[in-house]
């Protein structure tokens, strides 16, 4: 399905997916304090209806609806009044009191249950990834697009990396050529090889990539393989999967 992740502890959901109604229903997910954007891109907004969902009281009168506090950082609040109507349907659903819009400056955090959330823009600036830290722990989370995204020293070495898995041009196991070498994707998106060099140079103690696209033409059982043929050259990482929990 689409790509979309929860952060237990502060219950925070990143990104909605036209799916997100779905996952949250098949899910362990008990309770949604907050939704934040990574960037205004369809696939990781257009199911924005869940904040109704989570939110509206349609039984009692008064109505005693839950608002969920969204958290857009500064690039995406620009985004979002010009691409998809999304900064129009977030507005509405706080003009009904499903919910309360929080925009975040560059260099803002937010502190929910004790984790702190720091965005910041990739390379790709109109997007951005999320430094989550609680307890000691570190953890990256960049929903998509590292083109050209080089690891400052703040990232280097945190507990958890998870990561968009990028552009398969070659079949990483077959090593067959499965985009033309002049396709424009190419200026836009990182390769599966660029997200490596990446990898190398996070040193994060694990990986995890996600995003993964059904063009890529591989199946589960050629992520674990490929999975072992990482380990076997050093590299920890995984492959994620739908309903995939992960400790920290």
């Amino acid at each position: 399905m689409g790509p979309s992740l929860f952060v237990h502890g502060p219950n925070l959901l990143i990104d909605t997916p036209e799916e997100i109604n779905q996952q949250i229903n098949r899910s362990t997910i008990k309770d949604v304090n907050g939704i934040i954007y990574s960037h205004w891109h369809p696939d990781h907004v257009m199911g924005r209806r869940i904040v109704e969902s989570l939110s509206a009281d349609w039984t009692h009168h008064p109505p005693q609806h839950k608002k969920i506090n969204i958290y857009l950082p500064e690039q995406v609040d620009i985004d979002f009044k010009t691409f998809l109507g999304s900064s129009d349907h977030l507005n509405f659903f706080e003009s009904q009191g499903f919910a309360n819009v929080n925009r975040l400056k560059d260099g803002d955090s937010l502190f929910l249950n004790n984790t702190k959330v720091f965005p910041f823009r990739l390379a790709e600036d109109y997007v951005y990834a999320f430094m989550i830290e609680s307890d000691s722990k570190k953890v990256l989370i960049a929903a998509d697009e590292l083109n050209n995204w080089k690891p400052h020293k703040d990232v280097i070495g945190v507990d958890l990396a998870i990561l968009p898995a990028g552009i398969f041009e070659f079949h990483p196991l077959n090593g067959e050529r499965l985009l033309p070498e002049n396709h424009p994707v190419f200026e836009e998106e990182a390769t599966f090889n660029e997200t490596l060099q990446i990898i190398q140079t996070l040193k994060a103690k694990h990986v995890i990539l996600t995003h993964i696209e059904e063009p890529n033409g591989l199946n589960f059982t050629d992520y674990k393989e490929l999975e072992k043929k990482l380990k076997n050259s050093g590299l920890r990482i995984e492959f994620a999967y739908d309903t995939q929990m992960v400790k920290v």
